[in-house]
């Protein structure tokens, strides 16, 4: 049988291992509460990467009194409650879901993070932090036990066997590094190029460093936004199972991007 929470034991329970107040002055996401319940029990988290109406109504259709994603409601400015912002939270008040965010301290995370999960999947070894975003390297390099091509590298890192965005082959034909970094980081490829690493993995290309790639010979896979920032939810959510003996469930809404 599973534990019943109130949303503030399990708050507290995130933030004793995620680095919240270390990322207050650099992630414009409201991390922790953004959408409380009214105060009781929680018998089932659901996991997701998006705040959106979909991933909102499967969590609901799954029985979750709270719903933790990556990409919440709140970023650093004001909202009128119109339009599918006030529907969004109107769903979540109707059906009595608590909403929490976990933005930047789960990319950045050594266990459960987004880039540690995938650099475990690439099989990476010697891993140092990588990629300063705000102050902070939320990312990882490190060595391949055996040099791997890059199709090797996206088949370890593609979710349910989706193909990444797009591989781009301007490098070696085997990479013996690789540094990653989840979601939007197409710009810090200029800080793979200059530590001299053979593959960056991120989830978006841009066409502003496609050039700079190109010219200095840096393979990259842009796994997918979503694709490469399920994998710390996911890590999370096995956690929480573990540690809280509580029901857990993924939402997987992709959204192909």
């Amino acid at each position: 049988m599973s534990t019943v929470y109130a949303s503030a034991k399990l708050d507290g329970f995130f933030r004793s291992f995620l680095d919240f107040e270390g990322f207050a002055g650099a992630d414009n996401s409201l991390n922790g509460i953004q959408v409380d319940n009214d105060g009781g029990g929680i018998e089932k988290i659901a996991f997701g990467v998006d705040a959106s109406l979909e991933t909102f109504e499967r969590a609901a259709a799954a029985g979750a009194g709270m719903l933790i994603v990556h990409h919440g409601l709140f970023w650093g400015k004001p909202l009128r409650l119109a339009g599918s912002h006030r529907r969004r939270i109107q769903f979540l008040l109707d059906r009595n879901i608590c909403l929490y965010a976990v933005h930047l301290p789960l990319d950045q995370h050594p266990e459960f993070g987004n880039n540690a999960a995938l650099a475990r999947l690439l099989g990476l070894e010697k891993l140092e932090p990588f990629g300063e975003c705000h102050g902070k390297k939320i990312g990882y390099k490190g060595v391949f036990p055996q040099p791997l091509t890059l199709d090797q590298a996206a088949q370890k890192i593609a979710f349910e066997g989706r193909p990444p965005l797009g591989i781009y082959p301007f490098g070696k034909k085997e990479n013996a590094s690789c540094a990653v970094m989840s979601g939007g980081a197409a710009k810090e490829s200029q800080q793979a190029a200059e530590e001299g690493v053979d593959l960056y993995v991120t989830g978006e290309m841009s066409h502003s460093t496609y050039h700079m790639c190109l010219e200095e010979k840096l393979n990259m896979i842009a796994g997918g936004h979503y694709s490469t920032e399920v994998w710390g939810l996911r890590e999370l959510m096995q956690h929480c199972a573990k540690e809280l003996n509580i029901n857990t469930e993924f939402i997987d809404v992709p959204t192909g991007l």
